[in-house]
């Protein structure tokens, strides 16, 4: 609403205001003298201990231990991969996120393990674990605090009871053997540790070619996590000659070559992944160019040959209207990365112009940091846009606890969420266990200030932690807190 009809309205309740204003005087006069009781942090923190926490935006098995293919991790391209070896307790602190920042900071294991004559980190550690644990002992003090770390290690702990922190080789030696016997039956390990943290729905990111390639054990799989279709790699599908657009038109039978095709090839893609159990549309190409998609008419898009710079961008604008058309029409909700990379053209504003063109399209915000006040932004003005703080844990508990600040009091509750964004179940069950502790503070801070009951907060924390997914996704039961008498 703009200011003017804001105005305009404001004025033509005046009437009614007035009278209101003498009711709210006298119900003031009345209660003034009746504080309610400042609710303790504590009181919420066991709560949310329990509360179902929906998941929405997670990449567990997206590490070395499931093996790669040609579109990256096995976890992402097949429904069902499984470990291809034994597991160790480096697979799961050498997570992609904290081992690309070690590497970063200038600890490059990768090259040290090569260096002293092994294949990788894996095999240095069982031929010599005590090199190993001298050559990360300062990196990883260095590291102490950082997000990333903080959230495996508070998982290690939780699911192993072992502190990843020790200078003990045995504590080390007791994790890795840990995380080997879980690792042997994965998916059972995976239903365990939801079922005790109170994991109630789990969304995962995947390649388009997850739909028609399974993996060891695809039904359990498919019993534990819903798969969301990236449709990032579409807009690399361009150029005379391109082995993954021919294998993706082969597997859904309809070869891509101009617009009615490609919307065909679109349709045909989205009707095999919704018939496998997909849930809406993720992309993050926030990574590499910026989010404002211009609407091109048909003939002036290039679909085939060797592209310029100028021309592939107009494909990949058509392509993602073309996707975001497809998911307008079949209501899925559609992630989009915003922030964390590519800060000068991430910014998520020039959405603006995608969430009205398609309001049966629910656009969930992923991260934000470090446009914070942008998205909220966005989501306060259109309906149909949504917030999911997942993964500023892992960058920066002190980033998640200033994003719940900023929102709560200029957002309604049902437009926050907080995913995990985590790579290993380890690391989302530690920022899992972070972010309760967040928001049961910043709920407690904001609930005191505005003299708020302690009800209205366990709603917020349902909504926060579960329902608001749930009504997004369309994925679950909502959760009702249990009301104080």
């Amino acid at each position: 609403m703009d200011r003017r009809r804001f105005f305009k309205n404001a004025t033509l309740g005046a009437g009614a205001a007035t009278g209101f204003s003498g009711q709210w005087a006298h119900a003031q006069s009345n209660t003034a003298s009746a504080e309610p009781t400042p609710v303790a942090p504590a009181a919420l923190t066991a709560e949310l201990a329990i509360m179902p926490w929906f998941c929405a935006h997670e990449h567990w098995g997206s590490s070395d231990v499931f093996g790669a293919g040609q579109e990256g991790y096995l976890a992402d391209s097949e429904a069902g991969a499984v470990p291809q070896r034994t597991a160790t307790v480096w697979d799961i602190v050498l997570e992609p996120y904290f081992g690309g920042w070690l590497v970063n900071a200038g600890c490059n294991v990768y090259d040290e393990a090569l260096r002293r004559g092994h294949q990788d980190i894996y095999e240095w550690w069982h031929a010599h674990p005590e090199q190993v644990l001298a050559f990360f002992e300062t990196p990883l003090r260095r590291q102490h605090g950082v997000g990333a770390l903080e959230c495996t290690r508070q998982g290690m702990t939780l699911l192993y009871d072992t502190d990843i922190l020790s200078e003990d080789p045995a504590v080390w030696q007791q994790a890795d053997a840990a995380v080997a016997k879980a690792y042997g039956d994965v998916f059972a390990w995976y239903e365990n540790v939801i079922a005790h943290h109170a994991i109630s729905e789990v969304i995962r990111p995947v390649q388009p070619e997850f739909f028609f390639h399974d993996g060891a054990r695809p039904e359990e799989e498919r019993r534990i996590m819903h798969p969301i279709l990236r449709i990032d790699p579409l807009l690399d599908l361009w150029g005379a000659s391109n082995p993954r657009r021919d294998r993706l038109a082969a597997a859904v039978g309809v070869e891509p070559r101009d617009a009615a095709s490609w919307r065909a090839f679109i349709k045909a893609l989205f009707d095999l992944a919704a018939d496998k159990g997909n849930v809406g549309i993720k992309q993050l190409q926030a990574y590499t160019r910026h989010l404002n998609y211009v609407v091109w008419p048909d003939d002036e898009v290039v679909f085939t040959g060797p592209l310029n710079p100028t021309q592939r961008l107009v494909f990949q604008d058509w392509v993602m209207h073309a996707c975001c058309m497809e998911a307008h029409e079949r209501g899925w909700p559609h992630q989009i990365h915003v922030g964390t990379h590519n800060l000068d053209q991430s910014s998520p504003l020039p959405l603006t112009g995608m969430a009205e063109r398609y309001p049966n399209m629910k656009l969930v915000l992923l991260h934000c940091w470090p446009f914070v006040e942008e998205a909220g932004f966005l989501a306060k003005h259109h309906p149909n846009v949504y917030l999911d703080a997942c993964w500023q844990s892992v960058l920066n508990p002190a980033f998640l606890e200033q994003s719940f600040t900023r929102w709560l009091g200029y957002l309604p509750s049902h437009k926050i969420m907080s995913s995990q964004d985590a790579t290993t179940i380890e690391m989302a069950v530690g920022s899992l266990s972070i972010t309760r502790g967040i928001l049961a503070r910043t709920l407690a801070t904001w609930g005191n200030k505005w003299r708020l009951p302690l009800n209205t907060l366990r709603a917020y924390a349902a909504d926060i932690a579960h329902n608001n997914a749930v009504a997004v996704y369309g994925i679950g039961s909502p959760h009702t807190p249990e009301a104080s008498p």
